[in-house]
């Protein structure tokens, strides 16, 4: 079973994220900060990472430099999550690490999309 780790602390987003990506027969991995996100990641090893990148204790943007830079967690694909959507914010995620980016509030099928391209999941 295709593992994501879902790094996000806003109860509600999490709630409908991780509900919707279990129907679709992902296991689903959550933290609520970077600090526990980085340490899951190192753990658990997940196939994809959805990073908040406003997330307390440490930002999504310090977890996502942090798992880029260490070559155990490298290879993760990590799609930022964010409120951010002003230009020049995509170019500052990728910048930063993550693979791909998506604008909140979260288009749920343009995710599951994004993610299925990322891990070639095609049909």
């Amino acid at each position: 079973m295709t593992k994501i780790l879902l790094v996000e602390d806003n109860e509600m987003n999490l709630d409908m994220l991780s509900r919707r990506l279990e129907r679709r027969g992902f296991e689903i991995l959550i933290a609520v900060d970077g600090a526990q996100g980085v340490d899951i990641a190192k753990r658990e090893r997940p196939d994809l990472i959805l990073m908040d990148m406003s997330l307390p204790v440490m930002d999504g943007w310090e977890a996502t430099r942090r798992l880029k830079s260490d070559p155990s967690t490298q290879p993760i694909p990590i799609i930022a999550l964010t409120a951010h959507a002003i230009a020049g914010d995509r170019e500052r995620c990728l910048a930063a690490g993550c693979d791909e980016y998506e604008s909140k509030p979260v288009k749920f099928p343009r995710l599951l999309e994004k993610i299925e391209q990322i891990l070639n999941l095609s049909e």
